[in-house]
C-alpha cells in the first residue's frame, strides 16, 4: 500500500512505524473474514482492512470525524486478523497509533469522559474496585439473575507457599484479578512450588499498563509499566528467571513493554529485559511439563471441559493450543468448540464500552461453548473468565485451577 504521511507524524517514531505497517498490507481482505465486527455488522469499516484505509487518511491529513472514532472504538483489539493476515500485518500496533491521533482530534462527550475515567481510575484501584465488589455480592441475593450471574462469588485463595528455592520467578499481581479471583495466582504459586521453583508476588508493582493504554491513555499505560518495572527490578538482579502473568491480557501487555519503551533511555533496557523474561504460564509449565506431569494425580477425575483461548493468548502471544495439551495430559476431555478463534466480547473495558456488540458475541461463544454439554468451562484470562460467566449458570474456571486441583502435594 502507497503512503504519504503527514508532516504532524511522518518523522515521528509512530510514523515510521505506521508507514511500515501500511506499506506492508496489500488490502486482500482476508482478515474480515475473521474479524468478529465485520461479522455482526457486514460493514467494511468495521472490519481490518475497512479501518487501516480510515487510519491511512488520518495519517495522511484527513480530519478525523465521529464516524472515524466509532469505527476504531468498535474494534475488540482481538487480533485474529493478524493470525490470518498473510502479509504479518501488525494491525494491533496500527490501531494503537491511530486510535492515539483521533482521540487528539475528536472531543468526546462528557459522559463518555466520565466513563473512561472511571473505568481506569476504579479497576485500577483495589480500594474503590473491592469496595464496589462486597456492595454488589451484599446486594446478589436481590438483584435480577442476569445481573447477579455478574457478581462473582468470594473466593478463597488457599495458601501461597513460603520462598524456599534457588529458582524464583515474579508473579505479577494485576489489578482486579487479587480481588476477583485470588485463587488464579495462588493456584500457579502451588503449582510451581511443588516442582522446585518459588513464585514472588512483587509488592508495588500492580495494573500492567492496558487498561488505560487501551482506552488511549498511553502515557498514564506507559507510566504505569515504568512503575512496575521499578518495582520489579530488585528481583530480576537477584536472578528471577521470568515474569509470569496468570491472565493473558496482561501477559501480552508485558511482552510488549520492550517495544513500547523502546524509545524511553531511562527504562528501554529494563524494558526490553522484561519483555525477555516474560511468559505466560503455559509456556513456563510446557518447559517443567516433565517434572509437573510426574506430581500429576490421574485418580482425581476427568471432567468434560469446554476451552475457550483468550485473543490474548492465541492471537496476541501466538500459543495456541498449548493449555489444551496440558488438560488433555492431566486426563481431561476437551469438547470441540466451533469458531473457537472468535473474540467472547470481553476485550477488556470493551463489554462496557460496547456492551450490544459484547453481549452478542458472548452469546454466540457461549453457544459454541456450550454444544457439547461440558461440565466445566475453562479459560486463562480473568476478563474472558467474568465475561462468560455472566452469561451461563455452568462454572468457568482458570485452567491453573484444574491443574492444581489435580495436583500431588
Amino acid at each position: 500500500m502507497q503512503t504519504n504521511l503527514a508532516a504532524f507524524i511522518r518523522d515521528t517514531p509512530e510514523g515510521r512505524e505506521a508507514d511500515a505497517i501500511l506499506r506492508a498490507c496489500v488490502h486482500c481482505g482476508f482478515c474480515t473474514a475473521t474479524c468478529p465486527t465485520y461479522q455482526l455488522l457486514g460493514d467494511e469499516l468495521d472490519g481490518p482492512r475497512g479501518r487501516i484505509y480510515l487510519i491511512k487518511e488520518v495519517l495522511e491529513g484527513k480530519r478525523a470525524t465521529e464516524r472515524t472514532q466509532l469505527h476504531l472504538d468498535r474494534c475488540l483489539t482481538c487480533r485474529s486478523c493478524e493470525t490470518t493476515c498473510p502479509s504479518g500485518v501488525q494491525y494491533g500496533r496500527l490501531v494503537d497509533i491511530g486510535r492515539a491521533v483521533v482521540e487528539r482530534q475528536v472531543p468526546r462527550s462528557p459522559s463518555e469522559r466520565a466513563t473512561r475515567y472511571a473505568l481506569s481510575k476504579g479497576l485500577r484501584s483495589r480500594t474503590l474496585f473491592g469496595t464496589a465488589l462486597l456492595f454488589g455480592r451484599a446486594a446478589r441475593g436481590v438483584l435480577p439473575t442476569a445481573l447477579a450471574r455478574k457478581v462473582p462469588q468470594a473466593q478463597r485463595a488457599g495458601p501461597w507457599p513460603p520462598p524456599r528455592h534457588a529458582r524464583r520467578v515474579i508473579v505479577t499481581l494485576g489489578c482486579v484479578q487479587p480481588t476477583l479471583a485470588p485463587s488464579i495466582d495462588a493456584a500457579l504459586a502451588r503449582v510451581l512450588d511443588r516442582v522446585g521453583i518459588s513464585a514472588d508476588g512483587i509488592a508495588g508493582g500492580g495494573c500492567c499498563g492496558a487498561l488505560p493504554y487501551h482506552l488511549n491513555e498511553q502515557e498514564e499505560g506507559l507510566a504505569l509499566a515504568r512503575r512496575n518495572l521499578d518495582a520489579w527490578w530488585p528481583a530480576i538482579e537477584r536472578g528471577a528467571e521470568a515474569i509470569v502473568t496468570t491472565s493473558s491480557g496482561c501477559g501480552v501487555m508485558v511482552k510488549d513493554y520492550g517495544h513500547l519503551l523502546a524509545h524511553d533511555p531511562a527504562y528501554a533496557k529494563k524494558a526490553a529485559r522484561a519483555a525477555a523474561l516474560a511468559r505466560d504460564p503455559v509456556e513456563l509449565i510446557g518447559d517443567e511439563w516433565k517434572r509437573i506431569a510426574a506430581k500429576v494425580a490421574m485418580d482425581r477425575g476427568s471432567q468434560r471441559i469446554a476451552f475457550h483461548p483468550p485473543c490474548t493468548l492465541q492471537h496476541g502471544m501466538k500459543l495456541k493450543g498449548r493449555v489444551e495439551e496440558i488438560l488433555r495430559a492431566i486426563g481431561h476431555e476437551l469438547v470441540p468448540v466451533a469458531d473457537a478463534h472468535l473474540c467472547c466480547g470481553s476485550a477488556g473495558t470493551y463489554s462496557i464500552l460496547q456492551p450490544a456488540l459484547a453481549e452478542e458475541l458472548k452469546r454466540r461463544k457461549l453457544a459454541a461453548l456450550q454444544a457439547e454439554r461440558p461440565a466445566l468451562i475453562v479459560s486463562s484470562n480473568i476478563g474472558c473468565q467474568m465475561h462468560l460467566a455472566g452469561g451461563t449458570s455452568r462454572p468457568v474456571r482458570h485452567w491453573l485451577e484444574v491443574l492444581d486441583d489435580k495436583m500431588l502435594s
